[in-house]
C-alpha cells in the first residue's frame, strides 16, 4: 500500500456484530461500542462479519483472514518454537512460545496497528490517536508514520524513557497526563469532535479497543494453527488488561473451527496481574472497578471488557491472577532460556505454572506461552 492509495476491505468482511447480543450493523465505525447494548448500559465492543474465510490454513498468508489484509512492515508470521525444560520444570507434556516480540517494533501491537491505520486512512482521518504505557504508543507511531498519518501518543510522566524516545523518533506528538483516567477523558473529547481517530479504549465502563484493530489479532490463531503441526496445542496463556488480543485469539480459533479447518480448539486463558477477570467469573459484575497495583504496566487498568468475558466463555478457558514476584523469577527463567521478555509477557509462564497446580491444566497437555513483547524496551 503507498500513501497516496486507499486501503481495500476484504471482499468476505460484510459487516458489524455485537459481540454480547448479536445484533448486526453495517461496516463502519462504532468508535463506542454496540449502540444497543450502550442504551441498556451493559457496554459491549463489536466485531466484524465474515461471510467466508479461504480455504487454506498457512501461516505466511494469515493476514488474508482480517478485515484489512494487507502487511504494512513485515508484521506477523512470527516464530513458534519449543521450550522441553520449561515443559519439563512446569509439568506439562510441550510447552511452547509464540514470539510476538519478533514483529517490527517488538510487540503484539504492531497487528493492531497495521490494520488500525489502514481503516484510519479508509475513513479519511488525519490524526490517529491512542492512550498508552509504551508499547501500543510506540507501535501506531511507527505504522502512522508509514503511511502518512498523524499520530498523538497519550501517557503519563512514567512511561519508560526508551518508549518516549522511540515514539519521537517516529514523529509521533506525546501529550502527558497526570492520571490513566485523564488520558482516556483526552482521548474521548478529541474523538467524539472528530480531530482523532482512536486505536484504544477511553470509555469507562470499558468496551475495549477499536474493532478494527482487535480483528487483527484473529491472525495470531491462524498463524498458531499452521505451526503446531502434529502436536495439537490444547491451551493458550494470554498476558491480559481488557482483553484485546485474548479475545481476538479466541475468535480467531472459533474462525477455524467455523471454518471446518479446525475440530476442536485450545482453551484460551487470560493472565492477569491482579483479579480482575477471576472475579467477573466468580460472579462480579463486569462494569465494576477493580482495584490493584503491579509493576506489569501492560497488564494495568482498573477495568473489565465484556470482550474477555467472551473469549474465555467460546474457549471454555479460565483467568488467573499471578504475583509479581512470581513473576519475576519466570522471567528469568524464560530469559535463561533464550528469551528476554517484557515483565508482562513473563505472567504467561506464571499463570500456566498456577493454573497446572490447580488442576485446570492436565500435565499432558501442549501449552502455549504468547509472549507479547521483548524486554529491551523496558527500564531496569
Amino acid at each position: 500500500m503507498t500513501r497516496s492509495s486507499l486501503p481495500i476491505a476484504n471482499s468476505n468482511a460484510v459487516g458489524m456484530r455485537c459481540i454480547r447480543c448479536a445484533e448486526s450493523f453495517p461496516l463502519t465505525d462504532y468508535l463506542e461500542g454496540c449502540p444497543a447494548c450502550a442504551a441498556a448500559s451493559m457496554p459491549s465492543s463489536l466485531q466484524i462479519d465474515y461471510r467466508s474465510f479461504p480455504a487454506a490454513v498457512k501461516s505466511h498468508n494469515s493476514s488474508k483472514w482480517l478485515v484489512y489484509p494487507q502487511t504494512l512492515l513485515g508484521e506477523g508470521n512470527t516464530p513458534f518454537y519449543a521450550l522441553p525444560q520449561l515443559a519439563r520444570n512446569v509439568g506439562v507434556a510441550a510447552l511452547s512460545v509464540k514470539f510476538e516480540g519478533a514483529n517490527p517494533t517488538g510487540s503484539h501491537k504492531d497487528r493492531m496497528s497495521a490494520v488500525l491505520v489502514q481503516r484510519a486512512r479508509a475513513a479519511d482521518a488525519r490524526t490517529v490517536a491512542i492512550a498508552s504505557s509504551g508499547n501500543a504508543g510506540a507501535s501506531l507511531a511507527a505504522y502512522a508514520a508509514h503511511v502518512g498519518l498523524e499520530c498523538v501518543v497519550v501517557t503519563t510522566p512514567n512511561m519508560s524513557a526508551n518508549w518516549r524516545r522511540a515514539i519521537k523518533m517516529y514523529g509521533a506528538s506525546i501529550v502527558m497526563a497526570q492520571t490513566p483516567d485523564e488520558r482516556w477523558q483526552l482521548v474521548r473529547e478529541k474523538s467524539r469532535t472528530g480531530e482523532w481517530y482512536p486505536a484504544n479504549n477511553y470509555l469507562l465502563p470499558a468496551v475495549g479497543s477499536n474493532p478494527f484493530g482487535v480483528d487483527g489479532y484473529r491472525a495470531i490463531a491462524i498463524e498458531l494453527a499452521s505451526q503446531w503441526q502434529e502436536l495439537p496445542v490444547t491451551d493458550v496463556l494470554v498476558p491480559t488488561s481488557r482483553g484485546d488480543v485474548l479475545w481476538g485469539v479466541a475468535q480467531g480459533f472459533c474462525d477455524l473451527r467455523s471454518a471446518g479447518a479446525l475440530e476442536t480448539i485450545p482453551r484460551v486463558h487470560a493472565v492477569e496481574p491482579f483479579p480482575r477477570i477471576e472475579q467477573v467469573q466468580s460472579g462480579a459484575d463486569y462494569r465494576t472497578s477493580f482495584r490493584g497495583m503491579s509493576r506489569m504496566t501492560s497488564l494495568g487498568g482498573n477495568t473489565v471488557a465484556y470482550q474477555a468475558i467472551d473469549a474465555l466463555r467460546k474457549t471454555n478457558g479460565s483467568a488467573v491472577a499471578v504475583a509479581e514476584r512470581c513473576v519475576s523469577e519466570d522471567q528469568k527463567k524464560l530469559a535463561k532460556a533464550g528469551l528476554y521478555l517484557e515483565l508482562s509477557s513473563a505472567a504467561g509462564l506464571t499463570g500456566l505454572r498456577d493454573l497446572v497446580r490447580r488442576g485446570v491444566i492436565d500435565v499432558d497437555a501442549h501449552a502455549v506461552i504468547l509472549a507479547t513483547s521483548h524486554g529491551y524496551k523496558e527500564d531496569p
